[in-house]
């Protein structure tokens, strides 16, 4: 009964949306560490699905994941899981080039992307502050109903036969005979397989299985959740800066969630804000519009993890081919998370899953 073809480390978005595509025709043991599944980078995310998000490394991935979100299969879920939002990127004079750059990037894609006039700019954004006449427009963003996508993708890994342990932090891992002998707190397990999802500690599993580090690097993201007077607008997009210094977003009851898009390394952990990344977050909101901010209401942070080219790790590791990374998914693994459970899922089933995507950009065999 401790014996699967498959076990996956970390049972956030990555792991519980392989399992779910997987056991179907493998026997899956889904281990997670904390007391539910989530509770890291998972479950603090303000996520959007932005076509534009990540750069066009990651682009095809979430191109390709949006069909999955937006109608999923009527045995998945009774609704999709975004809502249409826009985004609107915004600077100053001074983001000229990154405008010029970002169109570029993006110009022999699908994606679309509208310089606007100030006008336009109003629009969607009315009391910001003089000088933020530059933006490009991006129509089709979405939020992400994260918590629902999560939660479906468990139900449906425990539907098809799914074996979930929470409470179950890695201890050791030893390959022998082929198959790998995993300790953890909630006892121990064999598997022909083992799949390492666990975010930011990821390079631990990797080291405890005898398997060489990626510098897959945990950063730090903070989020605040504002009142401001007047409330915001229902109908306002996702506002994120040019230069990458920020972003904010509307939530419900007219709040508003602001980051300073920060990123600072730090080791795996259980992520709580700095008191100097929420001053710089409303800061740089309050350059930007002149709108009352009424209180705080809460503050959070996250851990965002990538691989030192910022793309993610996709496949077995060339050292053992019974190891496979899923890691390095940075703020972007919930809006690829359909298609790259699909990519894992194809090289470890060898089903033909998700031929528009090419693996070997996001293969472990590109660090040598």
């Amino acid at each position: 009964m401790n014996r699967f073809d498959v076990a996956i480390v970390g049972a956030g978005m990555a792991g519980a949306s392989l399992a779910a595509e997987i056991a179907p025709s493998k026997s899956v043991l889904l281990l997670e560490a904390e007391e539910f599944p989530g509770y890291h980078s998972t479950g603090r995310s303000a996520a959007f699905w932005s076509e534009t998000y990540g750069g066009p490394a990651i682009q095809p991935l979430t191109t390709a994941s949006y069909q999955f979100l937006s109608t999923p299969p009527a045995e998945f879920s009774e609704r999709g899981f975004l809502t249409p939002r826009g985004a609107l990127h915004i600077g100053t004079a001074e983001c000229h080039s990154i405008a010029e750059d970002m169109q570029a990037d993006f110009a022999a894609s699908s994606v679309a992307l509208e310089k606007l006039s100030a006008n336009h700019i109003e629009r969607h954004l009315t009391g910001r502050r003089d000088g933020w006449d530059l933006a490009l427009w991006e129509p089709d963003c979405c939020d992400i109903d994260v918590a629902a996508l999560h939660q479906a993708y468990l139900g449906a890994a425990r539907r098809l036969g799914c074996e979930i342990q929470c409470r179950a932090p890695v201890r050791a891992l030893a390959f022998v005979d082929g198959c790998w002998s995993i300790k953890t707190a909630a006892g121990q397990f064999e598997a022909e397989m083992v799949v390492n999802a666990a975010g930011a500690w990821a390079d631990m599993i990797a080291e405890l299985a005898g398997i060489r580090r990626l510098d897959i690097q945990p950063y730090r993201r903070t989020v605040v959740q504002i009142e401001i007077a007047p409330a915001a607008p229902a109908d306002l997009p996702l506002v994120v800066g040019l230069d990458g210094s920020f972003y904010f977003k509307p939530d419900a009851g007219g709040r508003l969630w602001v980051s300073p898009h920060d990123e600072i390394a730090t080791p795996p952990c259980d992520a709580a804000p700095e008191e100097l990344e929420v001053a710089t977050a409303l800061d740089r909101f309050e350059q930007v519009v002149d709108w009352k901010i009424k209180r705080i209401e809460r503050k959070w942070a996250g851990l965002r993890s990538f691989a030192p080219d910022r793309r993610p790790v996709i496949g077995r590791d060339p050292r053992n081919e019974q190891f496979f990374w899923l890691a390095g998914q940075g703020g972007f693994g919930i809006q690829t998370a359909p298609a790259v459970a699909k990519l894992a899922a194809a090289q470890i089933t060898g089903e033909e899953r998700l031929r528009a995507i090419d693996p070997a950009p996001y293969s472990p065999d590109r660090f040598g």
